[in-house]
C-alpha cells in the first residue's frame, strides 16, 4: 500500500522538513522537488505558507487530498468554502507568530519615527546628512491605537506599554468586551474606528483580511489621522487602500506609513515605484514573522498538525474547517 503523500509547497525551516522526512509512514515531497508540480494528483497532506494560494479549483483536482495546513494565522490563500465543500481540513498554526509580529512593529515604528531607514539610505547612496533633517518624532509615551485586538494585537499592546509606556486604543468591532481586560491590558475602547484613528499617534493595524475589512483604512480614515500619525500594517495587503494612502504620504497628510503587508507580494519597484520615491514609508515583504526561534517553533508545529491529522487524531489543534 502506497505511502500518504505529504508536499511541502513553500520554503519550510530545514527542522521541520527534517521531521516530515524521518517519518517513516509518508512520503515527503519538499518544495524544490520536480515532482511539486503535480501535487494534485496523489497528495493527501500540503503545507503552505503566504506564498501558495490553494483555490477551488486545486481543491477540485486533488482527490486525495485530506488536510491543508498553513504556518502561521491567516488563512486568506486559501479558499475555506470550496475546502469545507470537498471535504478537506484546514489548519493553521495560532499564536505563534504573534510574539515576532508584535516585535516588529516596534521596530518599525522606530524606523519609521526616528528616520533610521531614510538616513541610512541617503549615506549608502553618498549623500550628504543634514542634521535639521534628520529631526524625527519620539514614540515614549504616546498614544497607540491598535485595530484587531486579537492575540497579535494583545502583544503588541503589552509590549509598547512596557517598551514605551504607551497609551492604548483598542478597537475591534467582534471581539468580547472583557477580551483584553481578563489579561490584564491597560487599555480605552474605541466605539468606533473612527473614534480611534482621531486620537492616536501611531496606528497598528492586526487584523485578518476580508471582505469586511478590505479597504478598511481610506482616503477618508487616512483623513482623520494627525500629520503626525505613523501607520503600520503587520497583517494582510488589501486592508489599507494603496492609491490612497500614497496620495496621503505624498501629501504629507501623516508622518508616514511602515507596510509589512502589500497587495502585491513580494513588492516590487514596478509594481510601487511611487511609494519607493518617497522617504516617509517603509516597505518589507510580509517579513514580521522572520525570525529563526520563530520558523522553528511554527514550522514545526505546522508539521506536528499535518502529522497528528494524517494519523487520524482527534482534536488537533488549529482546526478552521
Amino acid at each position: 500500500m502506497a505511502k500518504p503523500a505529504v508536499y511541502i509547497l513553500d520554503p519550510y525551516h530545514t527542522e521541520a522538513l527534517s521531521l516530515l522526512e524521518s517519518t517513516p509512514w509518508i512520503d515527503t515531497i519538499p518544495w524544490d522537488d520536480s515532482r511539486k508540480a503535480n501535487w494534485h494528483q496523489d497528495a493527501h497532506g500540503i503545507l503552505v505558507r503566504s506564498e501558495t494560494k490553494v483555490t477551488a479549483e486545486d481543491f477540485a483536482q486533488a482527490q486525495h487530498l485530506c488536510v491543508v495546513v498553513k504556518q502561521g494565522v491567516g488563512v486568506d490563500n486559501i479558499d475555506l468554502a470550496a475546502a469545507r465543500a470537498a471535504g478537506v481540513a484546514v489548519h493553521n498554526t495560532p499564536g505563534l507568530n504573534s510574539e515576532s509580529v508584535a516585535e516588529f512593529t516596534l521596530a518599525l515604528a522606530l524606523s519609521l519615527s526616528r528616520r533610521v531607514s531614510e538616513t541610512d539610505r541617503v549615506l549608502r547612496s553618498g549623500g550628504r546628512v543634514v542634521r535639521s533633517q534628520t529631526l524625527g518624532l519620539s514614540v515614549f509615551g504616546k498614544t497607540v491605537g491598535i485595530v484587531g485586538m486579537g492575540n497579535i494585537g494583545k502583544i503588541s499592546a503589552r509590549k509598547w506599554v512596557a517598551a514605551c509606556e504607551a497609551r492604548i486604543i483598542g478597537y475591534d468591532p467582534v471581539a468580547p468586551a472583557d477580551v483584553w481586560d481578563r489579561d490584564g491590558i491597560p487599555h480605552t475602547r474605541a466605539a468606533t474606528l473612527d473614534e480611534l484613528l482621531t486620537k492616536v499617534d501611531v496606528v497598528l493595524l492586526h487584523l485578518p483580511l476580508l471582505e469586511s475589512t478590505r479597504g478598511l483604512i481610506g482616503e477618508r480614515e487616512l483623513g482623520l489621522m494627525k500629520e503626525s500619525t505613523i501607520l503600520i500594517n503587520a497583517a494582510r495587503g488589501g486592508i489599507v487602500d494603496e492609491k490612497a494612502l500614497l496620495q496621503a504620504l505624498k501629501e504629507r497628510k501623516i508622518w508616514g506609513a511602515a507596510m509589512d503587508a502589500m497587495e502585491i507580494e513580494p513588492p516590487t519597484r514596478e509594481a510601487y515605484g511611487g511609494f519607493f520615491e518617497l522617504n516617509n514609508v517603509i516597505i518589507t515583504p510580509h517579513i514580521g514573522a522572520s525570525t529563526v526561534d520563530n520558523q522553528v517553533n511554527s514550522g514545526l508545529a505546522a508539521a506536528k498538525t499535518l502529522l497528528a491529522v494524517l494519523a487520524g487524531k482527534a482534536d488537533v489543534p488549529g482546526k478552521l474547517v
